[in-house]
């Protein structure tokens, strides 16, 4: 009998990805752990292993295809097993009733299941924010796994169907949410000169769902202001031969993570993300900091974890391979998964201000620019003032104004502009 392989779930809020490469063909034999398949799921290329020890009987994906989570990919036949003989029609003149199953026997009790429900933690937060009973959805899933998909085609037949308020999701049953308009209809470009059309698909369609559920979920707010990083540019250029030799790059952004782990302890609240169905604020103890890279195919956020934890040598050598890996696409799931906020520098591209998304669900994001020679006002001597040029970088803290204030963004910006104008703190980290 053919084994069927289904795309399994990788990882929290991943339903789906894109096949980039089929590694192995029709009749081929495999073992158990062999990769089989490469697929792309939001910003992460995966390697899919061989489930099962056999031969590949049917291949059921392409290159370039997008599969959903649960969807059957290839069939295996495996050692010492045995075609199951297709069932016989019934005899003429017999009664289908009579060779038929009871119905008890094939179909699935009517009811809610009992015991444990195989779910992924993103399915049971769909769940959670429509207000379902796991136990009354019908899986789709290898194994009897209940998907996103199937939650919220659950939900919505609810809703159709007129489903009694007792037996409906909570969420849809009290303030049912508008639909989402559809998608206005496009004029013919053609009509006005050539054009080429590219798939909208792997990191391009992953952020444009990002961002379109922050934009859509977070009421944005922004404050800015100015940092003088003219003494730490100096800091900077003094070492940076020095982490250099130890396969790091010492950049502004290095120490903005540690100016902004110190400030986030400052303020905890700015390290929190909603949780809008139990009506609670989530304090987060751990400061994992999210840092924007811009890649060829998109922009990727990976994290480094425990910045609180680490020195600016670390952190400088861990975030230069954590760059390197993300443009070479070997960068792992998990490792875009779990920060608690988010730094996007646009300095190295030579940007200046700007007013960045936040990253759902965190309830912040800093945008920083290029460092640039301004004059300013500065001190001279014990009382005087005079005008000098000095390296001035704009900061940019978007917050999410349901769980912060503008007072909790203008503190942080003044305690984060402290630490960087001043790096006598951070050469205390370099021991």
């Amino acid at each position: 009998m053919a084994k069927e392989f289904k795309l399994p779930d990788l990882g929290e809020g991943i339903h789906e990805g894109e096949v980039l490469a089929v590694r192995v063909a029709v009749g081929q034999a495999v073992k158990e752990g062999d990769v089989i398949l490469e697929v792309e799921t939001d910003k992460a290329a995966v390697e899919i292993p061989s489930p099962t020890t056999g031969t590949v009987l049917e291949i059921l994906v392409k290159a370039g295809d997008t599969v959903k989570v649960g969807q059957v990919l290839m069939t295996f036949s495996t050692p010492g097993e045995k075609a199951e003989p297709a069932p016989k029609p019934p005899a003429a003149g017999t009664k289908a009733a009579a060779v038929a199953e009871p119905a008890e026997a094939s179909a699935p009790a009517a009811g809610p299941r009992r015991g444990p429900v195989p779910a992924s933690p993103a399915t049971r937060r769909v769940a959670r924010e429509l207000g379902v009973d796991l136990a009354q959805v019908p899986p789709s899933g290898a194994a009897g796994l209940v998907t996103a998909d199937d939650v919220r085609t659950f939900a919505a037949a609810g809703m159709a169907l007129g489903t009694p308020a007792a037996a409906r999701p909570q969420a849809a049953a009290e303030t049912p949410a508008p639909a989402p308009a559809p998608a206005p209809e496009l004029p013919d470009f053609a009509k006005w000169g050539p054009v080429e059309r590219v798939p909208f698909r792997s990191i391009r369609r992953a952020t444009a769902r990002q961002m379109s559920l922050a934009w859509s979920r977070i009421p944005h707010v922004n404050s800015q202001d100015y940092v003088d990083v003219t003494r730490l540019e100096v800091f900077r250029r003094k070492h940076k031969k020095e982490i250099e030799a130890l396969g790091g790059r010492l950049t502004l952004t290095v120490f903005a993570l540690k100016a902004v782990t110190t400030a986030l302890k400052s303020i905890p609240r700015i390290n929190s993300s909603l949780d809008e169905a139990s009506g609670e604020i989530v304090l987060k103890k751990y400061y994992h900091i999210g840092v924007a890279v811009n890649t060829e195919e998109g922009l990727v956020v990976p994290v480094i974890r425990d910045v609180d934890n680490k020195s600016i040598k670390e952190l400088a050598v861990e975030l230069h391979t954590l760059v390197q890996r993300s443009h070479a696409r070997k960068i792992g799931l998990e490792e875009f998964q779990g920060g608690t906020f988010t730094i996007t520098n646009a300095g190295a591209l030579g940007g200046w201000t700007f007013s960045p998304i936040i990253n759902h669900p965190q309830v912040a994001i800093l945008g920083l620019g290029q460092g640039r020679l301004q004059p300013a006002v500065v001190k001279k001597g014990e009382k005087g003032l005079a005008i000098a040029a000095r390296l001035i970088m704009p900061a940019v803290l978007c917050i999410d104004h349901r769980v912060l204030d503008g007072a909790d963004a203008v503190n942080f910006l003044k305690l984060f502009k402290q630490i960087m104008e001043d790096p006598d703190e951070l050469l205390m980290s370099l021991v």
